[in-house]
């Protein structure tokens, strides 16, 4: 089940959105080698993702985490890693998980960009994309492993899109062995499953007391999008929400 678009247009060009997808591509392609120079992303991964033990310090210093053949990333306590929550948020784990990423927030960052104003929307970004770092850091205060992605931050803008356009409907791409469909989904049913399943995949971690986790850090993209719900009313202009409405509903008289 994958997002493709929504029947939600703009008034105004996304220009921060743009500009945000163009800071992860140019990241990938020019800080991360585009993932096909494995110690070249090992590094990235290593030296600008945000590792929850260095910024806690309950992580041993000098402790070697294995992150391939010959490739270690060690803990330090580098005057960087205080920077590593912002820094992390350009940053991917391969081309999956970037296309993933920049696939979500195309379909959902435009509308919630028009709905507050270019600079807001910035501030807002940043501010959910550090929430889920500090609820991924709460959660696992003593890991030794890099944590790297937009999600966190692009959770919080699918929080937002649940708030703002809850019955817009969402073009779901569904595969299923050979049955290949788009169907029309309500972006209520489509945010609030996807905020289920990640809560559900999240909690055998908070039932560890002592762990080394890796994978999908799902407590951030929790916090991202819990934040995402909770701004949203402070960071949104009310006219700029009233015109879009009035605009959509001309638009398509139909639509919820």
């Amino acid at each position: 089940m994958i997002p493709i678009s929504d029947d939600n247009p703009t008034l105004r060009t996304p220009v921060v959105t743009y500009l945000l997808l163009g800071a992860i591509l140019v990241t990938w392609f020019f800080v991360q080698g585009a993932g096909f120079d494995a110690y070249k992303l090992a590094e990235s991964v290593c030296n600008l993702g945000m590792v929850p033990g260095e910024l806690t310090g309950r992580a041993p210093l000098g402790f070697i985490l294995k992150m391939g053949d010959g490739i270690g990333c060690g803990i330090d306590n580098e005057t960087i890693n205080r920077l590593t929550p912002l820094t992390s948020m350009f940053l991917h784990g391969g081309w999956m998980h970037l296309l993933g990423n920049c696939l979500f927030f195309w379909v959902f960052g435009n509308n919630v960009e028009d709905s507050m104003g270019r600079f807001r929307f910035l501030v807002f970004y940043l501010a959910c994309g550090l929430a889920a770092a500090a609820a991924h850091v709460l959660v696992d205060p003593t890991s030794p492993v890099p944590t790297v992605g937009a999600s966190g931050a692009i959770s919080g803008v699918m929080g937002a899109y649940l708030v703002l356009y809850p019955r817009v409907r969402v073009n779901m791409l569904f595969i299923i062995f050979i049955f290949i469909q788009i169907i029309p989904v309500p972006a209520w049913a489509v945010l609030l499953w996807w905020f289920v399943v990640q809560v559900i995949s999240g909690l055998p971690q908070l039932m560890t007391v002592e762990q080394v986790t890796g994978g999908v850090a799902v407590w951030a993209h929790v916090g991202g999008f819990v934040a995402g719900v909770v701004l949203i009313k402070l960071f949104q202009n009310p006219r700029y929400t009233a015109k879009r409405t009035s605009w959509r509903h001309r638009l398509h008289p139909d639509h919820p």
